[in-house]
């Protein structure tokens, strides 16, 4: 059909993402043919990605740990890493403020399912567990982003 055409969306950089496979290479370079330096193996840890070329993109986790990942890896469903900066624990509460009732201590490194987020707070789950945290005490989400 003369005149239409597709229309390619790109998407904001950076931005965060989620491991959409089981196990996944981390690779030196955007290509196969590039070495492989990490393998990532646990689903649904949050990763940025700062850079892209074709269908392959340039990662980081909350470590610092950067490399190129195959794009379909990848997901957009959102998660979200506690505080891996401290050692001290954060506050689950039951509202989106910090009078609301503590209902849990979520210890750092912890992986949480991001449902939504104000630019101030984020309703997170784990598991059967749900409330609200800090959105600067979660790594995965941007300061001042909403979802």
């Amino acid at each position: 059909m003369a005149g239409l055409r597709a229309e390619v969306k790109t998407l904001p950089l950076p931005r965060f993402v989620s491991l959409k496979a089981s196990s996944a290479n981390l690779r030196v370079g955007p290509g196969t043919g590039y070495d492989i330096q990490w393998i990532m193996t646990r689903p649904g840890i949050p990763l940025e990605i700062y850079q892209q070329y074709g269908n392959w993109r340039r990662v980081r986790d909350w470590e610092g740990t950067t490399g190129w990942i195959f794009g379909p890896l990848l997901s957009g469903h959102r998660t979200g890493i506690v505080a891996p900066w401290t050692k001290n624990n954060v506050a689950l509460r039951n509202k989106p403020t910090i009078n609301g009732r503590i209902t849990a201590w979520l210890e750092p490194r912890v992986r949480v399912k991001l449902t939504r987020c104000d630019g101030k707070w984020c309703a997170v789950a784990l598991g059967e567990t749900s409330g609200f945290v800090k959105q600067t005490d979660l790594w995965g989400v941007y300061p001042d982003e909403s979802l």
